[in-house]
C-alpha cells in the first residue's frame, strides 16, 4: 500500500528509481513505495534531476514545487511536492 503522508505545505511519498529504463514512467508499487523508471543513468545527480522533472510533470507543477527529501544517493528516496494535497496525489498516481 502506497504511503502518502500530507504536511502543512504538500505531500510526501517514498519511491523505488529504477534507472536507465526505456522510458520514463510509473511501474506500479514496491513493497510500501512507488516504483519509477528513469531513462537517466545514476551518475553525476543525473536520475535525481530527472526524478524531479518527471513527478513535476506527473503533477503539473513548477520543479521547485519537488523536493528530493531523502535518498540522494540510493534508489530508495522520498520526494515532497509542494501544494498538492494527499487525494489529489493519490488521483494522480494511482492513475
Amino acid at each position: 500500500m502506497l504511503d502518502i503522508k500530507e504536511t502543512p505545505d504538500g505531500v510526501t511519498f517514498k519511491i523505488r528509481v529504477q534507472p536507465r529504463a526505456a522510458k520514463n514512467q510509473l511501474a506500479g508499487e514496491y513493497e510500501d513505495a512507488l516504483k519509477v523508471r528513469l531513462t537517466a543513468p545514476p551518475v553525476d545527480g543525473e536520475a535525481n534531476q530527472a526524478c524531479i522533472e518527471f513527478f513535476a510533470k506527473l503533477f503539473g507543477v513548477a520543479k521547485s514545487q519537488v523536493e528530493l527529501v531523502a535518498g540522494h544517493t540510493g534508489r530508495s528516496k522520498i520526494i515532497k511536492v509542494l501544494g498538492v494535497t494527499g487525494q489529489q496525489a493519490l488521483k494522480v498516481l494511482k492513475t
